[in-house]
């Protein structure tokens, strides 16, 4: 009996020890407001031709459309400031012209300018309290669950604006991550929650090489600088300070 006790007080102690030296170690990023968490300011172009950079919100434009939409079908980069957008652009319908034409959004107008060019990275901002107000809960980045959002059918993005026959591959494989630290349980990977949101070619071969079944420098240091898991769940997707997210079975997250 006295064995068992001081065993089991030996794992909670070991365990806490270790989440205070995992959170010093891993450096988790500092996390905005709620309200701002993925937006950015596109200034690839901008300031150079003299106008304000381009605000834009994910939390916005993920109410009415999936990732696959902007960064499969619309061709944008996973990474801000990676794609050139120029206005003929999307004034061709290329790249936010596909939609903001007047039609499905406002268009590229004099009058609109300033709905993207202002420069704000909190444009829009008032907005996002009723929205939050209906959506499932979560404990960090917009603390909105975007997934279980989809699953209760709170909101329905649209999956494509090209070909309305498109359905997601049914793949509802999770794989299991043993963790290359001691005392870290294993991560899950659901392929049916992303599928909700991706395209399998959003993530393969780019940025995960399934053809090798596996890579070999995946780790958390490398997620932390925008690699793998990195390229979403850093700044738009949850953030990794929801350690949860990924191993359900940890003490704590940070």
């Amino acid at each position: 009996m006295r064995k068992a006790l001081f065993l089991a007080i030996s794992l909670l102690l070991s365990g806490l020890f270790a989440s205070k030296v995992y959170t010093q170690y891993w450096n988790m990023p500092k996390l905005p407001p709620p309200e701002l968490y993925g937006n950015l300011l596109i200034d690839r172009l901008s300031t150079k031709k003299g106008v304000k950079p381009v605000t834009f919100s994910h939390w916005i434009h993920r109410v009415k459309y999936t990732c696959r939409v902007c960064h499969f079908e619309l061709d944008f980069a996973m990474k801000a400031g990676q794609t050139e957008i120029t206005e003929e652009d999307n004034k061709n319908g290329l790249f936010c012209g596909a939609c903001h034409d007047g039609k499905i959004a406002f268009g590229h107008t004099k009058k609109n300018c300033k709905k993207c060019h202002n420069g704000r990275i909190d444009y829009g901002k008032e907005k996002f309290p009723k929205l939050r107000a209906k959506l499932p809960p979560a404990e960090f980045g917009n603390r909105i669950d975007w997934v279980e959002a989809v699953r209760k059918g709170l909101i329905k993005p649209k999956q494509t604006i090209y070909d309305e026959e498109y359905r997601p591959i049914p793949f509802k494989k999770q794989l299991k991550l043993e963790a290359e630290w001691a005392l870290v349980p294993p991560a899950y990977f659901s392929h049916e929650a992303h599928s909700y949101w991706l395209d399998c070619a959003n993530c393969h071969p780019d940025i995960f090489n399934i053809k090798k079944k596996t890579t070999k420098h995946f780790s958390m240091l490398n997620n932390l600088k925008g690699k793998f898991c990195g390229a979403c769940h850093l700044k738009v997707a949850f953030p990794m300070n929801d350690c949860k997210g990924c191993h359900p079975d940890i003490r704590s997250s940070y």
